[in-house]
Order: structure tokens, then sequence, then C-alpha cells
């Protein structure tokens, strides 16, 4: 018996979907920060075992939406509700459940197995806990609950095992091989806005996007050549910093996860772009992969 499934991580932003997704892939496939929308497309993650695949599938965080980019981001979301064989919707010990009752509607309506994963348990006492599994026993009746630590691994194999359980007998849907449907281009990029996230505060990081122009593989090296669009020209001089200091020390950052990512030497070029429009463009949406 093979069995092999689609399952959709699903929740509000700042829950450590990313984390619970990295941990159940085994792989760094999603950008991990402290800072909320740090996930903006979909991004896949295949794991496979001798009688099993599970696509695992991690989308933007539950946001009300402010332009079209947001906009975007939420039909990724809403699109997971219907296109699983089971979903996982991830809370954590402080938020509140009430936050985005509209979504949690469309989430009872689903007819996909739902598992409700409690994070960040670490943070919580076996009280606390207690009554809040009982909240969201109210709140999602029929979803099993399983509260985790995914930044400690603890309780993660057991989610793993109900998962395996919920998911339907069938072939797998791509070779054995595969680790995730991305492209190198798609996670040079990540990396790189995952050094912004880590490096900026305040409104930096919500406000780029990286575009990888070329990336030249040889044996011995890869050349990446990003540039990255900010909104406005003051964000430009925030990024790039006192003499291009602050735009090195990301480009040093990246480039050294990008060599431990790729296991092999990394040129990396970055260039710093200003389009006060690009969040709500269409055309720049869809050539940055948000629009269908």
């Amino acid at each position: 018996m093979h069995k092999s499934g689609f399952v959709n991580i699903i929740g509000n932003p700042n829950v450590g979907k990313s984390t619970l997704m990295n941990d159940l892939v085994g792989e760094r496939i999603s950008i991990i920060t402290s800072k909320a929308q740090t996930t903006r497309h979909r991004i896949m993650g295949i794991v496979n075992g001798e009688d099993f695949q599970i696509v695992y599938s991690d989308t933007p965080g539950v946001l009300k939406p402010n332009y079209r980019l947001q906009e975007s981001m939420l039909r990724f979301s809403t699109g997971a509700l219907t296109d699983a064989d089971v979903l996982l919707y991830v809370t954590d010990t402080v938020e509140q459940y009430d936050k985005h009752l509209d979504f949690i509607e469309k989430v009872k309506r689903t007819p996909v197995p739902v598992v409700l994963v409690i994070n960040k348990i670490d943070l919580s006492t076996p009280e606390q806990l207690e009554r809040l599994v009982e909240q969201w026993k109210g709140v999602l009746p029929e979803a099993d609950i399983v509260p985790v630590s995914a930044l400690n691994h603890f309780n993660v194999e057991n989610l793993f095992r109900l998962i395996l359980e919920k998911l339907p007998e069938g072939e797998p849907y791509y070779p054995k091989d595969t680790l995730t449907d991305k492209p190198l281009r798609f996670f040079a990029s990540e990396i790189i806005r995952e050094k912004i996230f880590l490096t900026y505060d305040k409104e930096i990081p919500y406000s780029v996007e990286v575009v990888i122009e070329e990336y030249k593989e040889t044996p011995s090296i890869d050349r990446i050549r990003a540039v990255i669009y900010v909104a406005r020209d003051s964000q430009k001089g925030i990024l790039i910093g006192h003499k291009g200091t602050r735009l090195k020390r990301v480009g040093m950052a990246a480039r050294e996860d990008l060599e431990d990512f790729l296991q092999k030497k990394v040129f990396l070029e970055l260039f710093v772009k200003v389009n006060d429009e690009w969040r709500d463009n269409e055309k720049l949406l869809r050539k940055f992969g948000y629009e269908n």
C-alpha cells in the first residue's frame, strides 16, 4: 500500500508556519524570521518514503489585504482550503482565535480533513494549553488537535504520523528524488529576502521584492545577479546604507547561506531599484510570480 497526497499549511502570520514546514520536510524550504508576512508564495516541500510521498505546501499568512500584492497572497491561502488531501491549520499559544473568524468559517466548511496544530507550546503551561485545546475544540469541533513546538521538534513526529494516517492511497505525484517544485532562482531570491528581513527594521522588508536577473551555473561556481526593488528613494538609501555597508552585509550573509544551500562557491551581485507602484502593478506582480 502506497500513500500519496498534498498537505497544505495555512494560518495567520507569525504563528511559526514556516518553522513547522521546514521541520516536517527536514530541509529549510521556507524563510524564517520573527516578522510576520515573510512567506509570499505557496512553497512546496516533498517528503518521500518507501511507501509514501507527502507534498507539503506552505502558504502566505491570512491577512486583510491593503494592496494587490496582499490580495494575491490571500488567494494563495484561500485556494489551499480546497486543493489538499489534508489541511494543517496552524495557530499558537498566544494568538486570539477570533482574529480571522471569517477565514475560520471557511476552514469549517472545507470537505478536506483538518488538523489544528497549536505551535509554540514551549511558551505555555500545561494548564494554559489544556484550556486552549478546549477552546479550539469548540471553534473547530471536527478537527484533530495536535500541540507542538516546531522550534524544539516536540511532538512533530506524532503530527507526521497523523498526517500519514489521513493520506489517501495513491502513486507519487513527483519523482522520488524531488525536494520542491521551485527552481534555484526562487531559493536564491528567498535567501536574499530573508537576510533583508533580518537586517532591517520597520517597513523596509515589506516594501522590497528580490528578482534574480541572471543565474549562471557552472560545476565550480554559480554567478547570480539580483535586483532588489523598493517602493521609495528613501528606502533605497536605507537599504544601501553609508557607502554601501548595509547592502554589503546582506550580500555577504546571503552568499554564505547560498553556498551552504548549493554546496558550491557563489558569486553574488546585488543592485537596488526604485518602483513606487510594484505592489499594485499587475504587470510587475505577474513578473514576480504573484498573478496568474
